[in-house]
Parts: structure tokens; sequence; C-alpha cells
């Protein structure tokens, strides 16, 4: 009697063992699966050459981009390391001013998607450079309507252009990335013209600089910031 109990402890603790074990198996093949897809790179650098800022844009004076790729946590953190961009803003495009809370725009119907701001010195980079940050390690453009983790139409892959020439850049730089077979996919970047911009609850600002610990931020983000300086050393600045 008291073997038979001692083999029904011994048989019930090793079915719990075996079922942690594939427990975390399967966490740990999922983490790998979030940090192989948050650490890819595309190298793009032979798709059509990036014009070098001149002192003829420095008469522009600055100029401001529009981005949508996913949480705007990780999209800011790598463009405040770019050379030449004097401000990065998460915010929200595409929608109402009414819908532009965090709240509302998580619930996916609101039009809006989770966009950055960045206001850049055209003399020191251009608008076809950031193109290359936000295609090659800001995001993956061919994932529709989500990023990583975050699935919705929030999530989008998105240009916000302000004007004809950033339209016509940025459709000739996705026609350019298809053409060459860049990705094994097609890339769903929508363009479309920029309505308004919505800055973000100051608790979304600056994200990965405050909380650069964040479980978040340590698997999707910290990465792609870490790819920037790997591949663009002659855009990269330290903040």
């Amino acid at each position: 009697m008291s073997s038979n109990v001692h083999l029904n402890v011994y048989m019930k603790a090793l079915f719990i063992i075996m079922k942690l074990i594939t427990i975390l198996t399967i966490a740990v093949a999922i983490g790998c699966s979030v940090v192989s897809s948050s650490s890819k790179t595309v190298d793009l650098n032979n798709i059509m050459p990036a014009p070098t800022p001149d002192k003829v844009a420095a008469s522009k004076g600055l100029q401001t981009a529009v981005f949508a790729g996913g949480c705007f946590w990780g999209v800011e953190a790598v463009f405040e390391h770019v050379k030449g961009v004097t401000e990065v803003v998460s915010g929200y495009s595409g929608g109402e001013a009414k819908t532009a809370t965090y709240d509302q725009v998580s619930d996916g119907d609101t039009g809006h998607a989770e966009s950055v701001k960045i206001t850049y010195d055209p003399s020191k980079v251009t608008y076809q450079q950031l193109l290359f940050v936000f295609f090659s390690v800001a995001h993956d453009p061919t994932q529709l309507n989500y990023q990583g983790p975050d699935h919705g139409t929030q999530y989008r892959s998105a240009i916000f252009y302000t004007d004809e020439d950033q339209k016509k850049t940025a459709e000739a730089f996705i026609t350019a990335i298809e053409a060459a077979k860049a990705y094994k996919s097609k890339v769903v970047t929508q363009v479309t013209p920029l309505k308004a911009f919505y800055p973000a609850e100051n608790y979304h600002q600056n994200y990965l600089v405050l909380h650069p610990d964040d479980g978040y931020i340590v698997v999707n983000d910290q990465p792609k910031v870490a790819n920037l300086k790997k591949q663009f050393p002659e855009l990269w600045v330290e903040k």
C-alpha cells in the first residue's frame, strides 16, 4: 500500500515536470521566433543610390516625415539615433482627432495607425535616407496589418507623405524594392497623404529611453536600434 502511494506521487511529479518542460520549450521557441523577426535586417544599399544632402537642401529649413511601422516605441527609438533628426514624436495618423487616444486606437477600428513624426534637417539627412532606415531596420514592410507580436490595422505599415516630392520618392523606393525582390514577400506599405498627426500621450514618448529593461522593449526594439548602428554607421548618432 505504501509503495503504491509513493509510486503515484512519483508519477504525478514526473507528469508535472514533463508538462513544465513542454511549456518552457514552447515559450523558448516563441521567444526565439520573436527575436529572429525583430532583429532581421534587409540590405537595401544596392537597390538605389541614396542622394547625399547638400547645401541647397539647407535653404528649405527643417522638414517633416511621418511613418507607421508597428508599435511606435521602436520606430521612435530608431529614428532618434539618426543623424540630422532633431525630434521624433510618437502619435497617431489616419483617423479623426476625436479618436486619437491610445485606448480608442487600440481597438483597431479608428483608421489610425501608430505613427512617428520625424523632424529632420535635409542638409544632413535626406528623405530617401530616412526611407532606407524605415524599410531596412525600423520594421518589416511585408507584414500586413501587424508587426511581430502586435496585430491590427493600427500596426500597419504606412508612409504619410506631406507633399508630392515625398510621395514620388516613396513610391519610387517601393517600386525599386519590388523590382529587386529584396523581400521574399510583397511590400504592403501604404503611401497616403498626411491629413493630420496627433501626438500620443506623454507616457508613450521616449519610451525606450525611459524603460530600457522593459521585456517588450528588450525583445522587439533594442535589436532594431542595434541594427541601425551596425547597418548605417554613417547615419548613427549617440543620444
